[in-house]
């Protein structure tokens, strides 16, 4: 990929890792597009970065999701890069009330929308770059976010699929692999302790200058590299018998 000179959509662009990403593609010298939900959110970051340009869209809804591309295809038919990053983390337990209709809002966000939005940005003919955030969960899941574990697994898969198939159109898929870092996903304070947005971007990029395709860090570096014993073993230190 590139680093430079592209016109971007990130999807959840405005908080998180997205946010870390659009930062850092506007000081590589790229035009960035964000979407999300909250229009306040979006307000925020074009205000600090002018040249961010920024689209309402809640991806849970096939409607909006299809508004969007048809958006860009009218007004930004160069784009040549789409980031599907925009996920929710619920942390419950399968015995909960309202398990189901957390876990279908996952598989929604995290499964439904980024198939459906690949979809239909392959159809513009400018597009060359494709980029899935998954986690480092898609190989050792934490029970406490059981169905967000198992929708990065389902992303991870799908992601590898797509580096395949779609090299015939030309287009290359880039997997992002994050560990838990000090965002709000799940819930403000969750992840206070963990590593910050900003060191994780920046290895990233390091790694996307490298031309490598399956971009990781700390521990989902570890992760991706272990064996079935280690994967083993590091699910029982993140989820230890009550």
């Amino acid at each position: 990929m590139k680093l430079a000179n592209n016109k971007i959509l990130i999807t959840g662009g405005a908080s998180g890792i997205g946010l870390g990403l659009t930062q850092r593609f506007i000081e590589e010298n790229n035009t960035v597009i964000i979407c999300g939900r909250r229009e306040d959110a979006l307000t925020e970051v074009a205000e600090k970065y002018p040249s961010v340009i920024t689209k309402v869209c809640d991806l849970s809804v096939e409607a909006e999701r299809i508004a969007l591309y048809d958006w860009v295809a009218e007004h930004h038919s160069d784009l040549n890069v789409l980031v599907n990053n925009a996920g929710i983390q619920n942390w419950m337990n399968v015995t909960d009330a309202d398990f189901f209709e957390r876990a279908k809002a996952e598989i929604v966000t995290n499964i439904e929308a980024p198939i459906h939005l690949t979809t239909l940005f392959i159809n513009l003919s400018s597009l060359d770059t494709i980029l899935n955030v998954t986690s480092g969960l898609s190989f050792v899941p934490l029970a406490k976010v059981p169905v967000y574990s198992a929708t990065k697994a389902f992303f991870h898969s799908f992601t590898q699929s797509i580096q395949y198939l779609l090299k015939v159109k030309g287009i290359e898929v880039i997997e992002i692999i994050p560990p838990a870092l000090n965002t709000d996903l799940g819930g403000k304070g969750l992840h206070d302790a963990a590593p910050p947005v900003s060191a994780f971007i920046e290895a990233i990029f390091n790694q996307l200058k490298e031309g490598k395709t399956e971009l990781t860090f700390g521990f989902s570096e570890a992760m991706a590299n272990a064996n079935k014993e280690d994967l083993k073993v590091a699910f029982g230190r993140m989820n230890p018998t009550v």
